[in-house]
Parts: structure tokens; C-alpha cells; sequence
């Protein structure tokens, strides 16, 4: 395999499909060495050969983020791997169940903020341990439009991804003198498995979707990507903090 030159080393959880995946190819085709971590081992693997296939490396681990020792392994095994860490997009998240507040599951509940909040928060923890040990760096959390305003019949999602929003500013305040900068994307409707499962095979479901939209469309994975590319470069250098709404002007509304 020809090598390249490397611009980085980049770790992306929920990388074997989605949001993830289109992240984890597109820091590859900018330079960078790639760690993905996904529940799903199979697709990972799959999504590390693309990348190598493609002249860049990579590699995948499984990785549970609600767990945290398997977080601390995955990024153990990222830095064994490649030397250092130097930015972290965490993406692995859950939709949860659609009920009204009072009549959620507990068990639900539970499972989609292990996963969606506490598990961004187990990723941060150890990404900011090799970050500050090498001298800075810079994470994405994956929020939601959800994030930033109420969405009915969703409540573990909606809390979960407001939760990410104020961890990620929170974090920024404390990390900002030290050189790692952390910020959030908040998607909007994204064609991903996770959303074309819950449209199912409905075109009136679809164009309804859409229509919440003002730009008139669903999102595609690369429109995340190319933000979270973005917000990891020096580009970005002076902003920290953020949640940046990527959602087709949802939320303008």
C-alpha cells in the first residue's frame, strides 16, 4: 500500500455507518490516519478496508460508547496504533422510542442516554487525557436540532442531545487555555439507515420530512462531514464552544 502523507490522526465513534462513516472517509481523503470504533464490528472492519483500499489507513475497533473501559480501550488502541490523537468527532448515538413524556419506558430512557449523552461524555474524558498529554487537539460531538429546541414524543433523545450541547460548551470553557477546542454539530434530518428505518418505505413520509426543511430537502452524510472536517482544521482555530445548526434552516424557523 502506497503511503501518504498524514495530517493527523482522527477517531470517530458510530463510524460504520451514517454520519460516522461519511466522517471517517472524508478525514481519511484529507490526510489523516483513521481509528473507527462502532458497536458494529463487522461494518467497521468493512469501513477501515475502504479507507486502506482507498491509499490511507485505518483502523477499527468494536466499541460499545455507553461502556467505558471498552472507550478507554478503543482509544488506547487508536494511540498504540498511531502515536497520538488529534481530533475525535463522536458520533454513535440512538434514536430511542417514540412516546409522549409519562409514557416512556424507563429501560428506554435509560439506554439512549447511556448511549447518546454519558457515552459522549466517556469518549471526552479520554480524548482530552491523550489530548492534554500531547498538547491539544480538537473534538465534535454529534448533537441534533433536537438539541436545540423540543421535539414531541421523543424525550430521551431531545434530553440526551440537549445534554450534548451543554457538556460540549461546558467542556470548551474548561479546555480552551489548553489547546483543545470542542464543539458541537446539531444535524437535521439526515438520510442515514437510522432515519431511512424510521421513514420506512413511505414517499408521503418522506416529502413531509423534507418539508420541515425550509431549504426544501433531506440531508446527505457528507453535509456533517464537511462541517466536522472543518471544525477539526486550523481553519477553525477560534471557535470553541459551539453548536452549530446544519439542518437546512429547521431551526432558523
Amino acid at each position: 500500500m502506497s503511503e501518504v502523507k498524514r495530517r493527523g490522526v482522527a477517531f470517530v465513534t458510530g463510524g460504520a455507518s451514517g454520519i460516522g462513516r461519511a466522517t471517517a472517509m472524508a478525514f481519511a481523503g484529507a490526510g489523516h490516519s483513521v481509528a473507527i470504533a462502532d458497536i458494529n464490528e463487522t461494518a467497521g472492519t468493512q469501513v477501515a478496508d475502504d479507507i486502506q483500499a482507498a491509499g490511507s489507513s485505518a483502523i477499527s475497533v468494536k466499541c460499545d460508547v455507553s461502556d467505558e473501559a471498552q472507550v478507554e480501550a478503543a482509544i488506547a488502541r487508536t494511540v498504540e496504533r498511531f502515536s497520538r490523537l488529534d481530533a475525535a468527532f463522536n458520533c454513535a448515538g440512538l434514536d430511542g422510542r417514540h412516546a409522549p413524556t409519562a409514557e416512556y419506558p424507563a429501560d428506554d430512557w435509560h439506554r439512549t442516554l447511556a448511549v447518546n449523552l454519558t457515552g459522549v461524555w466517556y469518549c471526552m474524558v479520554h480524548e482530552i487525557r491523550q489530548m492534554l498529554k500531547q498538547g491539544g487537539g480538537s473534538i465534535v460531538n454529534c448533537a441534533s436540532a433536537a438539541g436545540l429546541r423540543g421535539i414531541a414524543s421523543v424525550p430521551a433523545y431531545t434530553a440526551s442531545k440537549h445534554g450534548v450541547v451543554g457538556l460540549t460548551k461546558t467542556a470548551a470553557l474548561d479546555y480552551a487555555a489548553k489547546g483543545i477546542r470542542v464543539n458541537a454539530v446539531c444535524p437535521g434530518g439526515i438520510l442515514t439507515p437510522m432515519l431511512e428505518q424510521a421513514m420506512g418505505d413511505s414517499e408521503e413520509v418522506r416529502q413531509a420530512a423534507a418539508r420541515f426543511h425550509p431549504v426544501g430537502r433531506l440531508g446527505q452524510p457528507q453535509d456533517i462531514a464537511s462541517a466536522v472536517l472543518w471544525l477539526c482544521s486550523d481553519g477553525a482555530s477560534f471557535a470553541t464552544g459551539q453548536a452549530i445548526a446544519i439542518d437546512g434552516g429547521w431551526t432558523a424557523a
